[in-house]
């Protein structure tokens, strides 16, 4: 996916996200990981993310720069 279609996929709102939500995460423009969305902070910066091959939940912070877009 080109770079422009990454960025307008993207949820930039992550406090709209819900629990159970399919979505992946982006780094770069590649996604780096996917799965269903367990929780999200009340602030919306922080996301739980139950992998596909659920081993353990993930977290990621907006401040590092990912972006999320439902799959």
């Amino acid at each position: 996916m080109s770079r422009r279609l990454a960025s307008a996929a993207t949820v930039s709102d992550w406090g709209s996200l819900k629990a159970g939500d399919r979505v992946e995460i982006l780094k770069h423009s590649q996604i780096s990981a996917a799965g269903e969305v367990e929780e999200v902070s009340s602030s919306g910066n922080v996301l739980w993310l139950v992998p596909a091959d659920p081993s353990e939940t993930q977290v990621f912070l907006k401040s590092d720069g990912v972006q999320v877009r439902y799959s």
